[in-house]
Formats: structure tokens, C-alpha cells, sequence
């Protein structure tokens, strides 16, 4: 193993930590993390192939692509069955109470997250998701978030609870391998 990946897992920890520190609605921690190495990030790059073949989204594989070359995959999720109780109408119902039992049906099973969600509890994710990424920014780690890397964790099972969730592989390369890339 080279000290670079070493350095990357590291920092994958740091931004755990960053991710869990984020501010957060009323300060209730609804996100829960995973950093994937080795055979789990293999997995998870397969999972991300799958999908993008199964539903033909080239992406998928351009982004499996990328994983499966990463040193490190970093994982954020947010709890599904939570609401903040604000009652504020963003997430498309006019009560949390609204949203809580429409959460019971649920979306069909062939949409990858878990819906509907609260809509300040999506902003807690996407705080913690910049959170992360600036720490991998601050020590040099290439990384980028991915809206697929997110379906594929969720469709493994991972974060459990979770019904939205990205992921963010991390590189330690002399080239960026998550810009300039192809189609």
C-alpha cells in the first residue's frame, strides 16, 4: 500500500468527523457515514455497473469507473423516517405529520432513494456532504461528490435507515482522475 492511500483513508476519517459535526436542524444528527476500501469499494463499484446497465445510465459506469480507481470511497446518508416538525410545506405537505404517514407508502421500489423527504433534513445532508468535501479539499484528497456512488450504497444496503445518500470517492494522484473525463 502506498502512503498516499494511507494519507487518503485518513482524511476520509476526518471528513466523517465533519460530516457529523455540520450544523443540523434543531441539532438532531439524522446522517450517518461509511468509508469504503478494498473489497467493499469493489462491491460498490459493481453495484454502480449493475444499475447503470440494468437502467442504461452510462454514467453509472463512468462513475464505477472511477470509484473502482479511487484510493477510498466516502459515504453520507440521511435518516428516512425523520421530519424536523417545523411544519413548513417544502416538502410538499402541509404538515410533518403529513409527510411522516406519506412516508409509509412510499415510492415504488424501482426509484433508487426512499421518498418523500423533509426538506430541511435534505439541507442537513447537502451541509454535511460541502462539510466533507472541504475537508478532503483542505488536505489535497481529488475527490467528487456522486448522486450514483449514494445508489449504489443504498441498493447494497448500506447506510441502513438512510433513504437519500451520495458518495464521494477520494484519489491521491499526480492527475485528477473525477475532471476531464468522458462521457
Amino acid at each position: 500500500m502506498f502512503v498516499e492511500s494511507d494519507a487518503v483513508e485518513m482524511v476520509a476519517r476526518l471528513m466523517a468527523l465533519s460530516a457529523r459535526t455540520a450544523p443540523k436542524a434543531k441539532g438532531t444528527d439524522v446522517i450517518k457515514t461509511l468509508i469504503v476500501t478494498g473489497i467493499e469499494k469493489e462491491r460498490l463499484a459493481g453495484a454502480m455497473r449493475e444499475y447503470g446497465e440494468k437502467h442504461d445510465v452510462g454514467f453509472f459506469l463512468r462513475d464505477a469507473g472511477n470509484v473502482a480507481a479511487s484510493d477510498a470511497c466516502f459515504l453520507v446518508g440521511s435518516l428516512f423516517t425523520d421530519a424536523v416538525g417545523l411544519d413548513c410545506g417544502a416538502c410538499g405537505y402541509p404538515t410533518c405529520a403529513d409527510l411522516l404517514e406519506a412516508q409509509k407508502k412510499g415510492l415504488p421500489v424501482s426509484v433508487p432513494f426512499r421518498g418523500p423527504n423533509c426538506a430541511v433534513r435534505m439541507a442537513d445532508l447537502g451541509i454535511a456532504v460541502g462539510s466533507a468535501v472541504k475537508t478532503a479539499s483542505i488536505h489535497n484528497v481529488d475527490n467528487r461528490v456522486m448522486y450514483s456512488a449514494g445508489v449504489g450504497a443504498l441498493s447494497l444496503g448500506w447506510l441502513e435507515g438512510c433513504g437519500v445518500a451520495y458518495g464521494i470517492p477520494l484519489r491521491a494522484s499526480g492527475k485528477d482522475i473525477f475532471f476531464d473525463r468522458t462521457r
